[in-house]
């Protein structure tokens, strides 16, 4: 099957999850139910750093694990005992990784319209990198140390838009000037006022480490090309730095790289990415300790199901409807969020039973779009059966919400 992996697996027709039955899980915890694959998770950890190497041109690789993707503790302990970082866009999420052990030094917070109380929030944690989002933060990042009248050092990056952008729907490319249908992009300093960024923050007495873009996300291998050339661009950037007299730390290209929604995607290639950077490191002549990459979703996107339960099955005007005990938005938003998003569903105990259906999941929400999914082919569906939604373990619990006041579902790491 062309989504097994570690975590999930075909037995003899019945889904099985870290080698157990899905349908025995859900009898024991209940559905709705997020359920995540530990060993998953490891093998998309240690893949994305044997792709990389472990020295890029003479850098050391940094992997910031970026935690909206998903937020639960039991994840965050696991990768900081991996070795990551922790990429985190608001105080909440600082607060969160500190709670699941990783020290301020290992977090780096990127936040856009970010105030005085945020940066207040911030500057509690000494040794936390802050990526300015824009020049008009400087001073505002400035006001809150004056308020706690800190004289610690406050480590700081830029985040640059470098003017292009990649990512599989218009509401997630986060670099460049407007989107395809026509929003313009609120992320990064313009390349224009990067320099001055620099010179601002050096003058307010900030200690500037780093240069950071994030161009989108889930890049395909169609993607490539825009990909080198921001890293071309970002290197170019990262010379005019320095013949300005400022050191950097490190490079942070951002994360994006997609996992396995659909059988057939193109997926993007890692390995050749990884080499371009190092070798485009390497002629450009820079001496950069350290390189980071983001990745959120590549990490813990394939590691996830959502478990759901038949309440019964409808037919009306030629459809086929398996009706379930949960929602969309409460549970795996994106499909009513972002047209392109798929996520297969899978007929837990019965994934070789006999011919296929057309079936439309739908979801127990008053939302006409609140559907898993449209024409699945499974074997016809029946009262009580355990259907598994794919690729639920990024930007699915991160952005539930209770809608008509249904319940967040509950997750376990297995």
């Amino acid at each position: 099957m062309w989504w097994e992996n570690s975590f999930l697996r075909n037995k003899n027709g019945r889904l099985h999850l870290a080698g157990r039955p899905a349908s025995a899980v859900a009898a024991r915890h209940g559905t709705p139910l997020y359920v995540y694959g530990r060993e998953a998770v490891q093998d998309k950890y240690r893949a994305l750093g044997a792709a990389f190497g472990a020295a890029p041109a003479g850098s050391r690789l940094r992997i910031c694990y970026a935690m909206k993707a998903n937020a639960l503790p039991a994840i965050l302990k696991l990768l900081r005992r991996e070795g990551a970082w922790v990429d985190a866009v608001s105080p909440g999420e600082v607060e969160a990784a500190l709670e699941a052990g990783f020290p301020p030094d290992r977090i780096l917070f990127t936040g856009t319209s970010v105030g005085v109380e945020d940066f207040r929030r911030l500057l509690a944690h000494p040794g936390l990198t802050i990526n300015i989002d824009a020049l008009e933060q400087l001073d505002l990042l400035a006001q809150a140390r004056r308020r706690i009248r800190s004289r610690r050092p406050v480590r700081l990056s830029v985040r640059w838009n470098p003017g292009l952008g990649r990512g599989f729907n218009p509401k997630v490319v986060t670099a460049g000037r407007q989107t395809q249908d026509g929003t313009p992009i609120k992320f990064g300093v313009e390349d224009r006022l990067v320099l001055d960024a620099f010179r601002r923050a050096s003058a307010l007495g900030f200690e500037t480490v780093g240069l950071h873009q994030h161009l989108g996300s889930g890049w395909v291998r169609e993607d490539l090309p825009t990909v080198k050339a921001a890293v071309l661009k970002m290197l170019a950037k990262a010379r005019e730095l320095q013949r300005a007299g400022f050191f950097l730390e490190f490079l942070d290209f951002g994360g994006g790289f997609g996992p396995k929604y659909f059988p057939g995607q193109r997926l993007f290639p890692l390995r050749t990415y990884a080499a371009f950077l190092s070798r485009s490191l390497e002629r450009s002549g820079l001496s950069i300790p350290y390189v980071l990459i983001e990745p959120g979703k590549y990490l813990v996107g394939e590691a996830g199901v959502l478990l759901l339960r038949v309440a019964y099955v409808k037919k009306s005007y030629g459809f086929r409807f398996a009706c379930v005990n949960g929602g969309t938005f409460n549970s795996v938003p994106r499909p009513a969020i972002y047209l392109q998003a798929t996520h297969a569903v899978l007929n837990c105990d019965r994934l070789e039973d006999g011919p296929r259906v057309r079936v439309t999941v739908a979801g127990n929400l008053c939302e006409t779009g609140d559907v898993f999914g449209k024409n699945v082919l499974m074997a016809p569906p029946r009262t009580g059966d355990i259907l598994a939604v794919l690729g639920a373990g990024a930007y699915c619990r991160s952005m539930a919400s209770n809608f008509n006041l249904r319940p967040i579902p509950r997750e376990i790491l297995i």
